[in-house]
């Protein structure tokens, strides 16, 4: 067969196609690569799907109360964004966001698979409550850990764009009469300037206490959740749900765990932003910003952006978990 070649598989010299993983590292188990790749490919697809509402959440969860920000209400930020932006408004930062994701995802559900074994008590085949949430957590950090920069670079740029809007009625027009949006920093100027003008690594990493105390709980209760979901829709007789039913899965899953621990994404984003210019706010630490926010804004000012966040985690978690299963099946006979 063409493109085949003979290669040592079960200590047999086999024909194998190119294609097969076989034919690139024989005998060996490449499982955590699969899930690597299936984490990535399912990342970047749930992202972009909902990019339009990623989006309005950060507006709304970065702006200040008294600021005179003109971001309000789903159907109103989404009709505002189309109006000064375009279809270019919606998808704006989904290109820093996509190279994020696809290694925090890739991360994520690589280490939560390898976690999955090596909790895995001798005789069983499932995790009990305990180990799995300590999986999931575990994949949390792992993937924070990894990406956290191009978080704070991805938040940078939404926002440098928001703030270029505050006086969009004196941005010249072009011949549509829409507002030409000044060109923002890329992903890498971002990062170099939060860099070598914050702080070295060290502002790179701003509000990464908050995010692993809002993170690793967050996966841990997605995984948790999902599994027992999906474990209840799956019928009778049959080892899978639905392509369907796993959709349904994953957006319950993923509501449920950001109910809980949503405050937690607030005051990361909070502290990703605290010192950029136009930013009326200033905090010292974690801890500084959540006592200026109960004092300036009560406790609704930590599930600001709760709801246009609803409509974004819902279809994203059910979007990966239904891409990963279906990239991972097919990866099976790689």
């Amino acid at each position: 067969m063409a493109g085949d070649s003979t290669v040592l598989v079960n200590s047999e010299m086999q024909p194998v196609p190119k294609w097969s993983s076989r034919y690139w590292f024989g005998d060996q188990d490449i499982t955590w690569l699969k899930h690597l790749i299936a984490g990535g490919i399912s990342g970047a697809v749930s992202r972009t799907v909902v990019s339009p509402l990623e989006r309005m959440k950060i507006l709304f969860q970065v702006q200040s109360k008294g600021s005179g920000a003109n971001y309000k209400g789903v159907a109103g930020t989404l009709a505002k964004m189309w109006r000064d932006e375009g279809l270019a408004g919606y998808m704006r930062g989904n290109g820093t966001n996509v190279v994020r994701i696809v290694p925090y995802s890739a991360v994520q559900f690589a280490t939560y698979e390898q976690l999955k074994k090596m909790l895995m008590e001798e005789g069983k085949t499932e995790l009990d409550t305990p180990r799995r949430l300590t999986a999931g957590a575990g994949a949390g950090i792992a993937s924070v850990a990894a990406t956290y920069p191009l978080d704070i670079v991805r938040t940078r740029i939404s926002v440098q764009t928001a703030q270029a809007l505050a006086n969009i009625e004196k941005l010249p027009k072009d011949a549509r009469g829409r507002p030409v949006i000044p060109q923002m920093p890329g992903i890498w100027k971002t990062f170099v300037e939060i860099y070598t003008k914050e702080g070295g690594l060290r502002a790179t990493y701003r509000g990464f206490g908050a995010t692993l105390a809002g993170v690793a709980p967050y996966i841990a209760l997605n995984f948790q959740c999902y599994e027992v979901l999906r474990k209840f829709f799956t019928p009778e007789g049959e080892s899978a749900p639905s392509g369907l039913r796993k959709l349904v899965c994953g957006a319950l899953a993923g509501c449920c765990a950001q109910t809980i621990t949503y405050p937690f994404d607030v005051l990361r984003r909070r502290m990703q932003v605290t010192s950029m210019s136009g930013i009326n706010y200033r905090y010292a630490s974690t801890w500084d910003a959540v006592k200026q926010m109960i004092k300036s804004e009560g406790v609704l000012g930590f599930y600001r952006g709760l709801v246009p966040n609803y409509l974004k985690v819902a279809p994203a978690i059910g979007v990966s978990f239904w891409s990963y299963e279906l990239c991972k099946d097919a990866l099976k006979s790689w």
